[in-house]
């Protein structure tokens, strides 16, 4: 228990306890509220319905449980079912059978292929669990094959990688403030035609190569506008990004070549605002964190919500941690009875790959 649960705990006498843990137990067990009546008629001690709702109140002002609709009963909050896996959940060990089951699965579907192994976990896990088995791997980087940007927030996104292996892999991205769908949609459209067949580090090599070919053109064609009088900068001193400010129109109608330069410059800096923000997400599909994602036998990306994730890592022969896996599911999973499989799984498949 962390500080905070100690806490709660400490606040709790034993009847509120025993009151909380068949809250919680009902709702793992049926998926729904329980009612003070009910509670009354379960407890060892007898104590009255109005009792018990007394009870409840106080658990319900510590943040542990919560009606979800008006004269329920009660069911445990996010922070509840968290208090009670790690206070007063009993795990207990892998039975015999389920013991059997996962090594007769592993060991008869595995073989020697790594990511095979890993795939019959996943659907193993999702089996036994009647949530969504899953399998992390630690990221492997081939060539690119095509990236997607996806906006999750106004400064989040997720890059989707598809690498010429056919792997998928999503990591998440921070963006610059006010950066819209559309360009997101450019840089993926750009990535896909300049960085395809490279791996990362060698797009942004490209990708640098041509930023500093356009800002050393525009340094050129910006230093003879400023030097003629039709431009100066204007910004660089205030913190903001540079600008480059045209001078009176009567100015850029002496010459028709002056306009032309000028309309230049102003496409060179549009287009080296443009390689900045794509090197920039670049780095951040680079080093921004994430897994591959490994669903069953399917091994197809998935977005869940309100669900409860439950993760055991995995290490190679020098235990070192190369992944994990674990279950995905809604928050009333058997958390007893999965806790001490994923573990055992976990231990199982670092035995098989340190003997690879």
């Amino acid at each position: 228990m962390n500080d905070q649960q100690r806490q709660l705990n400490e606040q709790m006498d034993d009847r509120a306890r025993d009151i909380f843990r068949r809250i919680v137990e009902s709702y793992l067990n049926l998926g729904e509220p329980v009612g003070s009546r009910s509670l009354s008629k379960q407890l060892p001690v007898s104590l009255s319905p109005a009792s018990v709702r007394n009870v409840m109140s106080d658990l319900e002002a510590l943040g542990l449980i919560y009606a979800p609709h008006i004269s329920a009963g009660r069911m445990p909050t996010e922070q509840g079912l968290r208090f009670f896996v790690d206070a007063f959940m009993d795990t207990g060990e892998v039975t015999e059978n389920e013991r059997m089951l996962i090594e007769q699965q592993l060991n008869a579907e595995g073989g020697g292929d790594t990511e095979r192994l890993l795939t019959e976990a996943s659907t193993m896990l999702s089996n036994v669990s009647r949530g969504a088995g899953l399998v992390l791997t630690s990221k492997r980087e081939g060539t690119l094959k095509h990236i997607e940007f996806v906006q999750l927030e106004p400064t989040k996104a997720l890059s989707v990688l598809v690498w010429d292996t056919g792997d998928v892999e999503n990591r998440i991205v921070d963006l610059p403030a006010g950066m819209t769908t559309s360009q997101l949609s450019e840089a993926a459209n750009f990535l896909n035609h300049h960085a395809r067949g490279q791996r990362l580090n060698e797009a942004r090599v490209t990708l640098d190569t041509q930023r500093k070919k356009v800002r050393g053109e525009l340094d050129t064609l910006s230093a003879d506008l400023v030097e003629r009088g039709l431009a100066f900068w204007a910004g660089a001193n205030d913190g903001q990004p540079r600008q480059l400010i045209v001078r009176g129109r009567s100015n850029l109608l002496e010459e028709l070549h002056d306009a032309e330069d000028i309309a230049r410059a102003r496409l060179l800096l549009d287009d080296l605002e443009r390689k900045d923000e794509i090197i920039n997400l670049l780095d951040g599909a680079e080093t921004g964190s994430g897994v591959r994602i490994f669903i069953g036998s399917e091994n197809q990306l998935f977005s869940l919500s309100g669900s409860s994730l439950l993760v055991a890592p995995y290490r190679d022969s020098e235990r070192k941690v190369v992944g994990a896996v674990g279950v995905i599911g809604p928050t009333r999973l058997n958390y007893a009875r999965i806790v001490p499989m994923l573990d055992y799984t976990a231990q199982l498949i670092s035995r098989m790959i340190e003997e690879k």
